[in-house]
């Protein structure tokens, strides 16, 4: 069954899925960040086909994730470490793991810690106002979805109609356009 391609869609996130939303590629970004960067490593930790390794290693260089850095001369063999675009998706896999420790691991030991380096204590991912730093919980109710001017007339609707049962209000829309 062939999937539905997102590369051109008006939304960050169904984009950004097109590009790391498979388990193979964010696995591959965790394990650059703890440091792997040689293909048979990622090969060998990830136990994942080599076809569909280089597949996926060739799409996070195509899209600026990975970078190809050359370590021996004879013969050529490459590394790939994270270019400041892959860096960024940290919060994306922190907040991933924080999600499975909760609902998946219950309380239980979880196996991976990502702590703070001064002080020794577990990091957490949380959503914090950016003019007035408030931390906001999981259920807070002053988070609005606000559509740009970028949104498409039928996402437009879709978020009209169904923004009484979002789980956060969503804030005015400008209906002069419909």
């Amino acid at each position: 069954m062939r999937r539905t391609s997102f590369e051109n869609a008006k939304s960050s996130i169904a984009r950004s899925l097109e590009i790391v939303g498979d388990w193979w590629t964010l696995l591959i970004v965790r394990d650059a960040f703890m440091g792997v960067r040689r293909f048979d490593d990622f090969q060998e930790h990830l136990g994942i086909a080599r076809n569909i390794l280089a597949a996926r290693i060739r799409r996070l260089i195509d899209f600026g994730i990975l970078e190809r850095q050359l370590y021996q001369v004879r013969p050529k063999r490459y590394e790939y470490v994270l270019t400041e675009s892959g860096k960024d998706l940290k919060i994306v896999l922190f907040a991933i793991k924080q999600w499975g420790d909760k609902h998946i691991y219950e309380g239980k030991e979880h196996p991976l810690s990502i702590a703070h380096k001064d002080c020794g204590t577990e990091i957490s991912v949380d959503l914090i106002c950016r003019s007035c730093n408030e931390v906001l919980s999981d259920d807070d109710e002053k988070v609005d979805w606000i559509p740009g001017d970028e949104m498409s007339d039928d996402d437009r609707r879709v978020y009209m109609q169904f923004r009484a049962n979002s789980c956060f209000e969503i804030g005015p829309v400008d209906t002069s356009a419909s």
